[in-house]
């Protein structure tokens, strides 16, 4: 009887990838291009970590009195992943942004295994994400269709089951929630996969620090992935974490 695989679903900010602030700076520039009649006004802080684009969207048109519509969303989304791409070739020349450590090997050996199914599960613009991934080298790795992204629901809790069932079309299997597992980097990672039953790996390689993710009580918590034999002992056993994993206490 063929054993049944886990699908692995990856946050891409702070847990792939580390644009070095391009990303904050692409929204910013992309709404004042898309928006000039505000660009006197301050633009507001924004707490992008596990954010998703549409929640984005929706803040920063509720803070400009911009009435919000599908029509000025796109117009906003079309002129933010111009200035992305631009500015991702940009930083790559000035010697900022980077895949964070281990990575490109371990996405290298889990999309290799056999015993898993990579999809996405970010609130990046379904074109925002394909475009980080295409800059850093990691999106042969993925399959876009089988992926949530910040575009299909401005809250990020109703994403794990839009990536679950296009999954399941993609690659033709059911994926229980025991054997779905969240790679992430922020408490709303944490939360998104326990939204829907959902494991959750979390990686402090995001702006949460690991005393943080400590609180949402992740069933695994780990530095960063490149322990990449651990994070497979790990995914095997189900998410009963090896004792060297230092898993976050209470999780489950």
């Amino acid at each position: 009887m063929k054993r049944p695989r886990k699908l692995l679903l990856f946050d891409i900010d702070g847990t792939l990838v580390d644009t070095g602030g391009v990303g904050l700076a692409s929204l910013r520039d992309g709404f004042w291009e898309a928006f000039p009649e505000h660009c006197d006004a301050s633009f507001p802080s924004l707490d992008l970590g596990g954010a998703t684009d549409h929640g984005v969207a929706r803040r920063l048109f509720d803070h400009f009195r911009i009435e919000d519509s599908r029509e000025r969303r796109d117009h906003f989304y079309a002129s933010y992943t111009t200035h992305l791409e631009r500015q991702l070739h940009l930083s790559s020349n000035a010697g900022r942004g980077r895949s964070l450590p281990g990575v490109a090997e371990c996405l290298e050996r889990l999309s290799g295994h056999g015993g898993y199914c990579l999809g996405l599960l970010t609130g990046n613009l379904r074109k925002g994400a394909a475009i980080k991934l295409r800059h850093f080298g990691l999106d042969r790795h993925f399959t876009a269709a089988a992926g949530a992204y910040g575009d299909d629901h401005h809250d990020r809790n109703e994403l794990g089951p839009i990536a679950r069932r296009r999954a399941v079309e993609v690659f033709g299997e059911n994926f229980p929630a025991e054997d779905i597992v969240v790679i992430g980097d922020t408490l709303r990672d944490i939360a998104c996969a326990r939204a829907f039953g959902a494991k959750v790996l979390a990686v402090a390689t995001g702006a949460a620090s690991r005393n943080e993710l400590e609180t949402g009580r992740p069933d695994g918590l780990m530095d960063d992935l490149s322990r990449i034999d651990q994070v497979e002992q790990w995914l095997q056993s189900g998410g009963s974490a090896p004792t060297d994993l230092q898993p976050a206490s209470g999780g489950g």
